[in-house]
C-alpha cells in the first residue's frame, strides 16, 4: 500500500474494526470466567475484564465513526445496500450493548449500589456484554460479507452482481 493510501480516512475502517473484535471478545470471557471463581483470581480477571471493556468500548465506537466515513466510498460500489445498512445497524446495536455494560459495571466498581443488586448488577453485566458478543460476531460476519462477496472498498474487484 502506497504512504498516501494509509491517510486516506476511509481506509481507517479496517484498521480500526479489529481492535473492538479483540478487547470485547476477550472481556466477555474474563467476565464469565470471573463469575466462576472467588478471591484474587476473580478480582484480578474482573479487572483485565474490565480494562479490556473499557477499551473496547470506545474503541467500537471509533469503528463505528470510521465506518460511517467509509460508508459513502462503499455505499454506491456494492450491489445489495442493505447488508451495508444490516451491519450498520448491528454494530451501534453491539455498540450500545457494551456501552451499558461498561456503565453498569463503573456503577459496580464505585460501589453506587449496595446488597442484592450488586449481585444481580453483575449479572446484568455479563448477560449485556454476551448479547454484546453475539451482535459483535454477527457484525463481523456482515462486514466480511461485504468485502469479501461485494467487493466493498476493494480496488480492481469485479463483483458478479448476477447471483
Amino acid at each position: 500500500m502506497a504512504e498516501q493510501d494509509f491517510w486516506r480516512i476511509d481506509n481507517w475502517h479496517p484498521l480500526s474494526v479489529h481492535f473492538p473484535v479483540a478487547f470485547l471478545s476477550f472481556a466477555t470471557i474474563l467476565f464469565v470466567v470471573a463469575l466462576i471463581l472467588k478471591g484474587d483470581k476473580e478480582l484480578f480477571l474482573k479487572n483485565c475484564g474490565a480494562f479490556l471493556l473499557y477499551t473496547g468500548s470506545v474503541a467500537a465506537w471509533i469503528s463505528i465513526y470510521t465506518g460511517d466515513i467509509s460508508e459513502s466510498a462503499v455505499a454506491r460500489k456494492i450491489c445489495d445496500p442493505t447488508v451495508l445498512k444490516a451491519h450498520e445497524i448491528a454494530a451501534y446495536t453491539m455498540a450500545y450493548f457494551f456501552s451499558a455494560a461498561s456503565i453498569l459495571n463503573l456503577m459496580l466498581h464505585f460501589n453506587i449500589l449496595t446488597g442484592k443488586l450488586v449481585l444481580l448488577l453483575r449479572y446484568m453485566v455479563v448477560l449485556l456484554m454476551l448479547a454484546g458478543t453475539g451482535y459483535l460476531v454477527y457484525v463481523g460476519h456482515l462486514g466480511s460479507s461485504l468485502v469479501y462477496d461485494q467487493g466493498a472498498d476493494v480496488k480492481n474487484h469485479v463483483v458478479d452482481c448476477g447471483e
